[in-house]
């Protein structure tokens, strides 16, 4: 069954703005997530932000080869949410009206 399930499941979506800050048990959760997702040969879709976990499992996900996507607001990114390059692709969106 988990192969069938896994050649029907190619994308998987990870937002986390959780602020780990010396959480180092998160830290390594989320990286090997990331490694994870990579090895599944997912792509991962995550919230575009450069901070928090969100960042390290793209980052853990893109470094293994995965296909990376960051989706972030445009109103986001346009207050400096986003300082640093995305990793892999990047998606700006229109905010919700």
């Amino acid at each position: 069954m988990a192969a069938t399930l896994n050649k029907q499941f190619k994308n998987i979506c990870v937002l986390s703005e959780f602020n780990y800050g010396k959480y180092k048990e998160f830290i390594e959760a989320t990286i090997d997530l990331g490694r994870s997702i990579a090895k599944r040969k997912l792509h991962l879709v995550y919230g575009g932000g450069d901070r928090w976990l969100s960042k390290l499992v793209s980052e853990a996900a893109y470094i293994k080869g995965s296909q990376v996507l960051g989706i972030i607001p445009r109103t986001l990114k346009l207050l400096g949410y986003l300082s640093n390059s995305p990793t892999g692709e990047e998606l700006v969106v229109s905010a919700p009206k």
